[in-house]
């Protein structure tokens, strides 16, 4: 398993790493993604843990803190052998300061993941989401304490805008107080807009990218084809509507791409969707989930190989959008101002 350096910090993560959501199924939402059970949640960090898959990323409001539970048992006896991440600020509870980045929050739902994961630490703490109504001052001050206290060791952010991320950084280094190292991002075959803004800020500022739902939320699993009907278990059926959105000329696009790549290189549509992201600038982890064991095995099988240059091409094609303003404008002016990959049209 290949380790890479996660942004500007000296943390080692492995380029596959593996996501938590399908534990416990605590809630209807998450019932769809899984609902390992402590003993399945065991065997499948033994087979991680096997292949050098050490990093393990869960948040305290998948499946209402129970996924958090679940992996905390799963990893007892061999918690120095792993690398712990985990989010919070979404809603908890009804109470006005459970949910935000507030230093209130932010100490209290710290507590209560550490008490669910049976941990007196946490390797990396992202904040899930941007709290527009704290000051970042107040965020970043309390993250730095959490630091200082023990509690955590790297801070980390998902889901952010480009100026939320930036003026983050920036209260961090006019303060001295430890700054984001990596960002939870959505990036897929089928949702390349973060390679439009995000992408060369993380090149620039130094942080890097963790990616979640790398086969754009279930839709590239090999299972979807043009003219068919969702299969029987797909967790589509009850959360499309929550996911990123994609036409379905698109995503039939890319997936006839995806069938035609993986002809040439003998492994399955999944593999090379993962493997095409493996090698894309700034990515640092990409966050694999599992039902089952076949799953796993299959997902961990992207890594440790490569594509070709015209493979890589042809996809890049298939899954091209004409980006939003100002980013088809600003490639106009590519000779002073480059992006990380090349952009439709450019």
């Amino acid at each position: 398993m290949e380790f890479r350096q996660l942004g500007r910090s000296g943390l080692k993560v492995p380029v596959l790493s593996f996501g938590t959501g399908t534990f416990g199924g605590g809630t209807d939402f998450f019932r769809a993604w899984g609902s390992s059970d402590v003993a399945e949640a065991s065997r499948l960090v033994s087979i991680c843990l096997e292949a050098g898959v050490n990093l393990f990323d869960t948040a305290d409001v998948y499946s209402k803190g129970l996924s958090e539970e679940i992996l905390g048992k799963a990893i007892e006896g061999r918690r120095q052998d792993v690398l712990i991440s985990t989010k919070t600020t979404f809603r908890m509870s009804d109470g006005p300061n459970n949910v935000g980045s507030s230093r209130h929050h932010l100490l209290q739902a710290c507590d209560a993941s550490l008490r669910r994961l049976g941990t007196d630490y946490i390797d990396i703490y992202h904040l899930h989401g941007f709290d527009a109504l704290t000051p970042v001052e107040e965020v970043l001050s309390t993250l730095n304490h959490l630091i200082e206290s023990g509690k955590v060791r790297y801070i980390a952010c998902s889901n952010f805008s480009g100026w939320h991320l930036m003026k983050s950084l920036s209260a961090s280094e006019r303060y001295g107080w430890a700054r984001y190292v990596g960002h939870q991002v959505y990036y897929s075959l089928i949702g390349r807009e973060y390679e439009w803004e995000l992408m060369p800020l993380a090149l620039d500022q130094g942080v890097g990218a963790l990616i979640w739902s790398p086969l754009g939320w279930g839709r590239l699993t090999a299972k979807i084809r043009r003219g068919q009907p969702l299969p029987a278990i797909s967790r589509l059926h009850t959360t499309a509507d929550e996911g990123p959105p994609v036409s379905d000329q698109h995503l039939y696009k890319v997936i006839d791409a995806l069938d035609e790549v993986a002809k040439e290189t003998g492994k399955t549509v999944p593999q090379v969707a993962l493997n095409w992201l493996v090698h894309r600038p700034s990515v640092c982890s990409i966050i694999v989930g599992a039902r089952n064991e076949e799953q796993l095995r299959q997902n961990l099988d992207a890594e440790g190989w490569s594509l070709s240059s015209d493979q890589i091409a042809a996809l890049d094609r298939a899954s091209e959008i004409r980006p939003i303003y100002p980013y088809w404008h600003q490639q106009q002016f590519a000779e002073r101002n480059p992006f990380p990959v090349t952009l439709a049209n450019s």
